[in-house]
């Protein structure tokens, strides 16, 4: 606050009239002030009187997931917070919703904060307004998606083995016919399930124009219009391979409404709550969520605590998990 006031030509009182809003302060005088702001790229420490502690720390982590109505992300925020209670440590947690401005905006809501560490999901193509965190000694570890920065701690899945092996799966039972649903390529995610699903075609000499890859499915409602139309199709696929489970909730729907359940194979790239309980039980290949969350917590406290190794980049497992709809055969 000093550096601000000094570079605008006020005193630190003034400084903190202006950015707390609080009138007598002339639009001359704001202006300077939060030119100087800019400037120096303050942040303004909400917290300071109560989060405080002995050391410098606030005990308190930064959490960005893709959606915290997402039971995927809500395992990973669970697993986090487990590990930050046992350290009396809080987590602020905020929704990605795959909006690039919404991602720098609560990162630098939790900068504001002055919280200890962060853990996040990108969708930004370049994380550039990460450098304030480099610049504060922040340590920083991104899950489920790689940043740009390779010198970044990250833990992320097998996401193109995974759907590979997924694909392979439906390939063994027979099906040539396979319809990809999956969200935009630019999410990383979506990119790297749809390169796997290549590679198992690619692997089986099965041209691709054989099979139907929709991407831009975001959501169960457009799952469940796109899968419903190519069911009505003259060539319907006879297996699909949902790429995220809010596509496999879709996908059930409009298998169900078409009364196919039982003659169109579906994996779905994520387990969904009650997978076991449909009939019939739904094949997926399984994240691990708790294990990244897990892991990117023991990293972000290894720095935390002065870890100053080279970055670790750390790739979770995923399982096939067989219960049924997986393994259904094309029909005569």
């Amino acid at each position: 606050m000093r550096q601000v006031a000094a570079l605008a030509g006020v005193g630190t009182k003034t400084v903190s009239r202006v950015i707390n809003h609080e009138p007598n302060v002339s639009s001359a005088t704001s202006q300077r002030v939060w030119e100087a702001v800019r400037a120096l790229d303050y942040h303004v420490d909400l917290l300071a009187g109560s989060l405080r502690r002995s050391g410098g720390r606030t005990h308190a982590l930064g959490l960005l997931v893709g959606s915290v109505q997402n039971p995927f992300s809500g395992a990973i925020h669970r697993a986090v917070e487990d590990a930050a209670g046992a350290r009396g440590v809080a987590v602020f947690a905020s929704s990605l919703d795959d909006d690039p401005e919404r991602e720098e905006g609560a990162v630098h809501a939790f900068l504001r904060r002055r919280v200890d560490g962060l853990i996040l999901t990108t969708t930004s193509q370049r994380q550039d307004y990460l450098a304030t965190t480099r610049d504060r000694g922040v340590p920083t570890v991104f899950i489920d998606r790689l940043p740009s920065d390779p010198d970044t701690d990250t833990v992320v899945s097998d996401n193109r083995v995974g759907a590979r092996l997924a694909t392979a799966h439906l390939i063994a039972h027979g099906h040539r016919r396979i319809a990809l649903l999956t969200d935009r390529l630019s999410i990383q995610t979506a990119a790297e399930r749809r390169l796997g699903f290549l590679d198992a075609l690619g692997a089986a000499g099965i041209p691709a124009a054989e099979t139907t890859m929709v991407t831009e499915v975001h959501d169960e409602a457009r799952a469940e219009a796109v899968l419903a139309q190519l069911l009505s199709s003259e060539s319907p696929p006879t297996a699909v391979l949902s790429a995220q489970n809010l596509i496999t909730i879709g996908a059930l729907h409009a298998l169900r409404a078409a009364g196919r359940r039982h003659s169109v194979a579906l994996i779905g790239f994520d387990d969904i709550p009650l997978a076991d309980l449909v009939d019939p039980g739904i094949t997926v290949m399984a994240q691990d969520p708790h294990r990244i969350g897990a892991l990117a917590a023991e990293q972000v406290f290894a720095r935390i605590d002065g870890d100053t190794s080279e970055p670790r980049h750390l790739v979770v497992p995923t399982v096939l998990i067989e219960r049924g709809s997986g393994e259904i055969s094309p029909a005569p």
